[in-house]
């Protein structure tokens, strides 16, 4: 296992000077070009929750959409930025927050159809191709549930893609894939047995870095979860949340 894939770390004191927070408040003192790429990209990797607690709101898929773009916009943009004083805190809930202003002033507002100017600053391209569905709400859900469920789908989402990515760059994408495919109830010693045949390797070997890919994502998740936050004490409370939005 390269050593890429095995240094562990709680998040450090440097995550929590580049969260998601610190993205805003950068935005709105008039910060650097880098810090306003830094927030567009945010809004990219968090439009699901956004979209699907409009969408269980009840909205319908296009107007959702365009809803998705225009709160975004309204963001970037510094719209409400500007007004937004230094605060701490989750992320999440600053998100949801504006989100239910920006709904609430919305339901008064005649829907017109430069709704967004023309600029997308999210692709919403996989809604079109056949994945919508897995964006949809339940219907056994409050729209602030699907928010927060969908906020806990995509930390984890993104979690796992940081740390295939870190597999991809150490030349074990196969491991990683292969390890992925061990469910819970799969975990036995003909799998590992079987995993280490395909690999080449004891099944000791599979045994090893089955243990330090799930201490890894453990990391990888805490790290995602603490540009979120505030400060350290806040990730254990976020993971718990977390865990409760996705039960």
């Amino acid at each position: 296992m390269s050593t890429s894939t095995e240094q562990h770390s709680r998040p450090s004191a440097a995550i929590f000077a580049t969260t998601q927070w610190s993205m805003v408040v950068a935005v709105r003192d008039g910060g650097s070009a880098e810090a306003f790429t830094a927030l567009e990209g945010l809004c990219r990797s968090y439009w699901r929750p956004v979209y699907a607690y409009i969408r269980r709101d009840g909205f319908s898929r296009e107007d959702a959409q365009d809803l998705t773009q225009e709160f975004f916009r309204r963001l970037i943009e510094k719209e409400w930025i500007d007004r937004l004083e230094h605060r701490r805190g989750k992320f999440r809930s600053f998100l949801l927050t504006f989100l239910k202003h920006f709904l609430s002033d919305e339901r008064d507002r005649v829907r017109a159809k430069k709704r967004g100017g023309g600029q997308h600053f999210i692709s919403l391209d996989e809604l079109k191709a056949g994945e919508s569905d897995a964006f949809e709400p339940r219907e056994s859900l409050t729209a602030d549930q699907v928010f927060e469920r969908r906020w806990a789908q995509t930390l984890m989402e993104r979690a796992v893609a940081r740390l295939r990515q870190e597999y991809v760059e150490a030349g074990q994408s196969e491991l990683f894939d292969q390890l992925r495919e061990l469910h819970p109830g799969e975990r036995g010693e003909r799998h590992y047995a079987q995993i280490g045949q395909r690999l080449g390797m004891s099944e000791g070997a599979i045994k090893s870095a089955m243990h330090r890919l799930r201490l890894r994502h453990r990391d990888v998740l805490r790290h995602e979860i603490g540009r979120t936050v505030s400060t350290r004490g806040e990730v254990d409370d976020e993971i718990r949340h977390l865990i409760q939005a996705l039960s």
